[in-house]
């Protein structure tokens, strides 16, 4: 009976033994069937379903809680994927921030090379002040080698008539004016007769300068003022000068220069064109013209630096079709090449005393003609 018990003893430790040892492999298996399952399980709560996906884990068999599982899988991934895209707009949508900051210096950067921008048209090729006022000078000087006759082209005797030939030149040719003063003058010598005069018999005299009506005002106005407030003598200051009907800073300086020879520059049309095609200036307002170019010389060139540029104007520089190619200054000129530039077509294009035609004066200086310039005909001649 003990021998029996102590074998039963340990045939039943043994069991034991055993029984704990399968116990404890089943455990083993069941949890790691239970990790394997816990995956999934959290795979699919991570999707809207996620209910079904605990109960599934809980099954107890493997292809009931794998098939789910696997099926939560793709639930949980393709929302994931479709709210991605959803996601990445919104730094698409920030993105025009930093291109409104890049146009803005793209604007900043346009403007401001506008204020220099006159500096680069007035200079070109990078000129600077100075070497501009050495070419604008040296300009001058090659004029007046050219045209050294140059002088008003207004008939006149006096500073009276000189005063109302230039209003008269306004809209018209100096040869038109030349025309027709010496009827005006013959009739009305001084400013007590035209102050008295008819306006319809001066009307008639002045029609063939047009805009007659206008210009019977102004005279006859400014020949009132200079017998009521100048003693009837034309005054030798500018002050003075442009408080007279119909006289302006261009007129004034004309008789200041040519009458009294005080220095003034005159800014009539071919002034104003050929300074902005030399780049002396690119202003277009004449008294801001009269003072750009007025710094680049001395002040004792000013009246002759004016008949220059205007006698070269109506000569050779002209508006539409300058001659380039007959252009004594053409390689001094920024604007070569705008006009005509063969030679021998540029030569058809002068005019006046270049061209062997007459000028403009019905009674030119004396050194005009030794120049072998021509008088110009009286109106009405053939």
């Amino acid at each position: 009976m003990g021998e029996q018990g102590s074998d039963g003893g340990r045939k039943t430790a043994k069991a034991a033994k055993t029984a704990a040892a399968g116990a404890s492999a089943a455990a083993r298996e069941a949890a790691s069937a239970s990790g394997k399952r816990a995956a999934p399980a959290k795979e699919a709560a991570a999707g809207k379903k996620a209910a079904p996906g605990k109960k599934a884990a809980s099954a107890p068999g493997k292809k009931a809680a794998s098939a789910p599982a696997r099926k939560a899988a793709p639930s949980k991934k393709a929302p994931a994927a479709k709210k991605a895209p959803a996601k990445k707009p919104a730094p698409l949508k920030k993105a025009p921030a930093p291109r409104k900051q890049l146009v803005a210096p793209k604007k900043a950067t346009a403007s401001v090379p506008a204020a220099p921008a006159k500096t680069v048209a007035a200079h070109p090729r990078g000129e600077s002040r100075t070497a501009l006022v050495r070419r604008a000078r040296r300009i001058n000087r090659e004029l007046a080698e050219v045209y050294p006759y140059a002088h008003p082209e207004l008939d006149f005797d006096n500073p009276f008539q000189l005063v109302v030939a230039t209003v008269l030149s306004a809209q018209t040719t100096d040869l038109r004016v030349n025309q027709t003063t010496p009827a005006l003058f013959a009739k009305y010598p001084t400013p007590e007769d035209l102050a008295a005069a008819d306006p319809e018999e001066v009307e008639e005299i002045l029609r063939p300068t047009g805009f007659f009506r206008a210009k019977t005002k102004s005279v006859i106005g400014l020949s009132k003022a200079l017998v009521e407030q100048f003693g009837g003598e034309v005054p030798g200051r500018l002050e003075d000068l442009v408080k007279l009907p119909g006289v302006g800073r261009k007129t004034a300086f004309v008789v200041l220069g040519n009458a009294f020879g005080r220095p003034g520059i005159t800014v009539d049309t071919h002034f104003q064109r050929l300074v902005r095609r030399w780049k002396w200036t690119d202003e277009t307002d004449p008294d801001k013209i009269e003072a750009a170019v007025g710094a680049l010389f001395p002040k004792s060139d000013w009246t002759d630096l004016s008949h220059h540029v205007i006698w070269h104007g109506r000569r050779i520089c002209h508006a539409r079709k300058p001659a380039c190619g007959a252009c004594p200054i053409a390689p001094l000129c920024p604007a070569y090449g705008e006009g005509e530039t063969d030679p021998e077509k540029a030569r058809k294009l002068l005019k006046y005393e270049k061209a062997g035609q007459p000028g403009q004066r019905l009674k030119p200086p004396q050194a005009y003609l030794d120049a072998g310039g021509r008088a110009a005909p009286p109106l009405g001649a053939g």
